[in-house]
């Protein structure tokens, strides 16, 4: 089998992001948990601008992936890779059993206050794609910003204090790239927030984690993450370092990934998979009216692919 599961970070939350499988029980149970994590219904939470907080985003953004997961689980074959981007990681591990549902959301909610407390005021993350690597990382030396995703050779999330990110950007514009201000308030997977990375390993220590059943790469540096000690290690250390998805996303095709389906919410995963893996398909639940569509796709690619 050729499956690989993607489950996104922040930002492509939005209000219907549970409308596909919240009838479904196996669903509704994870929105119950990230309700009651939350302190509010997740569902209602979607639908308001809030769901751009990060205390609340971030297990909001759990909960939709692995609702999704839930319902799809039995009918799909089983993935060869489970990839997550960002807090998606976090997701990622509960898909693959390395902890429970309820303990990754519970998680996802500390990871968000420890990176909100370790955060300084007024930052966050910027996208800038069409200029080299090298050109952004000496644009973010001259402006006091950090690389913290690697997207491709001429795209990345850049994270710092937002006054220094203002002028990198405009400084990127002027050398033809395009920028986009992300809806994320903290500078995530950066130095600035190295106390919430240390922070965070005790709490995965301290969590009911073990080995994944399924394999994970780790988005720090495409590793395959095969022990309790690893997932603690990774899952810790992303916090405060880049993330290279485009290494995650070239290790997954050299691993024989050729068909990829995003869990949502949002589509960029499968989108950049598209871009970057070729030859491969890749479709996001996002694009689909039903489970059942989702479920249709996948066998059908994995059936061309083998």
């Amino acid at each position: 089998m050729s499956l690989a599961v993607l489950c996104p970070g922040q930002g492509g939350q939005h209000a219907a992001m549970f409308a596909r499988v919240a009838d479904a029980p196996a669903a509704a149970e994870v929105i119950a948990a990230a309700s009651k994590v939350l302190g509010a219904s997740a569902q209602t939470l979607a639908a308001d601008n809030s769901r751009y907080t990060n205390a609340i985003a971030q297990p909001l953004v759990c909960a939709g992936t692995l609702a999704h997961w839930q319902v799809l689980r039995t009918q799909l074959p089983t993935p060869v890779l489970v990839l997550g981007y960002s807090v998606g990681e976090l997701a990622a591990h509960a898909v693959a059993g390395s902890m429970e549902i309820a303990t990754c959301l519970q998680l996802a909610a500390t990871r968000a206050r420890l990176m909100d407390a370790a955060s300084p005021q007024q930052a966050g993350l910027m996208a800038v794609l069409g200029l080299p690597l090298r050109t952004l990382e000496a644009l973010c030396r001259a402006h006091g910003a950090a690389i913290a995703i690697v997207n491709g050779d001429d795209h990345a999330v850049l994270g710092g204090p937002q006054a220094a990110l203002q002028a990198l950007g405009d400084a990127a514009q002027a050398q033809g790239a395009r920028v986009t201000p992300l809806p994320v308030s903290v500078p995530a997977h950066t130095p600035w927030l190295r106390a919430a990375a240390d922070a965070f390993a005790v709490e995965l220590n301290n969590a009911a984690v073990q080995a994944p059943r399924l394999r994970v790469l780790a988005g720090i540096d495409a590793r395959a993450v095969t022990t309790q000690a690893l997932v603690v290690d990774t899952l810790a250390a992303q916090i405060a370092q880049t993330v290279r998805w485009y290494e995650v996303l070239v290790q997954a095709a050299e691993r024989g990934a050729r068909v990829f389906l995003e869990l949502g919410p949002g589509s960029a995963l499968a989108r950049m998979a598209r871009e970057r893996v070729p030859g491969c398909e890749a479709r996001s639940v996002d694009e689909f009216q039903s489970t059942h569509g989702v479920v249709e796709w996948v066998n059908a690619a994995c059936e061309r692919a083998a």
